[in-house]
């Protein structure tokens, strides 16, 4: 039977010095990185935490952060990793619904794991440059069944409480394996990331993906676009995975930088929203590789479609269905829908969740008995069966009678010189039912106007798409992983400001 710690073992076994870790410091081998998780496995072990216990784990994406996982992965427990940005509130809450009997938090984040686990009466540890303990090491990982579930990752609704979903050790394993292969991923390639390791697309797209390969992960504890391009000249990544506001930090802080500044990066992963076309066009010019999107949701460990290594990204897609999962697009009588009709998006397979932890009503309004789950996105399949996600369901704006897709308007929006980041949103109109409202970055000592960002649309828009109502902001609410949070604009203020 299986462990998380499998692709770690294999090539700690086939090689002494195969790399699995690069860092300021120091590379850690994946014999060093077993070991080390073996060794937390035995702390684990001697604190009384058992197989099917959950552990809740707070870190950035540091190789202790690795290591704390997989050790918690080789005891057979069950990982409940959080933002490292959570509140003392908000942890107490995952301790309590998961009902962990652990809590570790990275020595670095200042006291609120350890607060929120006093007040919810669990045991809390720091997790320390290194992740040394004191102890024996577990002799093995152990065999779990692929049924197990392995972490319990928890979505941040828009409404109620954040959901519990429940990610086997088949899930994560399988992304990696899927993930592996549409990258074309080997040992010899070297993947970086600013991405959060506590986040699924960290987890499957990333760690599972590149220790499945057998090449080597570089981390960035905390993204900055200068970060990161040290990173990549660094340790000649080969593999680059992030966000699209990621991307678009990295093009503004390259500078003079062109494609022979990079010239071992062959592929640029992006995931987590939306790519816009011209941050694609302007990546791939700059960075001379190729810039791939793929979707996928933490209810599904991450994936999806993702476009084709071969073929080439095709702009405003995010390709294919990836092996061992099938997607639909349905209808609102939950019929398929023929190529073009935009529906709602429905995946199946190998990497779809088992359910929301406690929460039986929540896994059936989405999970139906025979295993297709409801995302909740808007997307349609072109001729080519690509997919296109056209936005959230809950994100669409109905104006007028009219559907207003605000991913079309935020593609327009980002072609303009002078926008750096956009969101658009409605906002409740007393004539239309809603209106259609757009957020705006502008760069930095640019004087365009709200005027003009409606005019740009205008030419661009059919009328009932037009941003009718601009605000100009520093900057954007970003979650985590750099996605922007429209859930987090404050769509009253809005519409009083345009009143």
């Amino acid at each position: 039977m299986p462990n998380l710690l499998d692709p770690i073992t294999r090539h700690a076994t086939a090689s002494d010095d195969a790399v699995a870790l690069r860092t300021d410091s120091g590379p850690w081998t994946y014999a060093e990185l077993r070991g080390a998780s073996l060794r937390y496995a035995g702390a684990l072990r001697d604190a009384g935490i058992a197989a099917g216990d959950r552990v809740l784990l707070a870190a950035p994406s540091v190789p202790e952060f690795v290591v704390a996982y997989m050790g918690i992965q080789a005891l057979g427990a069950v990982v409940v990793t959080v933002n490292t940005m959570s509140t003392v509130a908000e942890i107490e809450y995952y301790l309590t619904d998961s009902g962990a009997r652990l809590a570790i938090g990275w020595h670095g984040l200042g006291p609120a794991v350890a607060d929120a686990a006093a007040t919810a009466g669990v045991p809390a540890w720091s997790l320390e440059p290194g992740a040394r303990v004191a102890t024996a090491p577990v002799d093995a990982a152990r065999d779990r069944p692929a049924g197990d579930t392995a972490a319990i990752l928890y979505t941040s609704g828009t409404t109620g409480k954040p959901k519990g979903a429940q990610l086997t050790v088949g899930n994560l394993l399988a992304a990696g394996e899927i993930a592996s292969t549409v990258s074309h991923g080997s040992a010899a390639d070297r993947t970086g990331t600013g991405l959060p390791l506590f986040h699924v697309f960290g987890q499957a797209s990333v760690m599972m993906s590149t220790f499945t390969s057998g090449g080597s992960l570089s981390l960035l504890g905390r993204f900055t676009p200068d970060g990161m391009l040290d990173i990549l000249r660094r340790d000649d990544l080969t593999i680059m995975v992030g966000v699209p506001t990621m991307w678009n930090a990295m093009l503004h802080a390259a500078g003079g930088a062109d494609g022979a500044d990079f010239s071992h990066l062959r592929v640029a992963v992006s995931g987590g929203a939306s790519l816009p076309g011209e941050i694609a066009r302007a990546f791939e010019a700059k960075f001379g590789c190729t810039i791939l999107e793929g979707y996928g949701l933490t209810e599904t460990t991450a994936l999806g479609t993702f476009n084709d290594v071969d073929r080439g990204g095709k702009i405003g897609s995010t390709g294919g269905v990836v092996p061992r999962l099938e997607v639909q697009v349905r209808d609102a009588d939950g019929d398929p829908c023929p190529a073009g009709v935009v529906g709602e998006v429905f995946i199946k397979g190998d990497t779809v969740m088992t359910g929301y932890w406690n929460r039986p009503d929540a896994t059936a309004a989405v999970l139906d008995s025979d295993g297709w789950f409801r995302t909740g996105d808007l997307g349609e399949f072109d001729d080519d069966h690509d997919l296109r996600i056209v936005d959230r369901l809950k994100d669409l704006i109905i104006r007028g009678g009219y559907n207003v897709y605000p991913g079309e308007v935020e593609e327009v929006l980002y072609r303009h010189p002078d926008i750096v980041e956009a969101a658009v949103v409605g906002v409740p109109d007393d004539h239309y039912g809603e209106e259609v409202a757009a957020v705006v970055a502008r760069r930095p000592g640019s004087d365009l106007t709200e005027d003009e960002v409606t005019a740009w649309s205008r030419e661009k828009l059919s009328a009932y798409k037009i941003p009718r109502i601009v605000r100009f902001v520093d900057q954007l609410p970003k979650g985590s992983t750099g996605k922007i949070l429209k859930r987090d604009i404050d769509r009253d203020q809005l519409r009083r400001t345009s009143a």
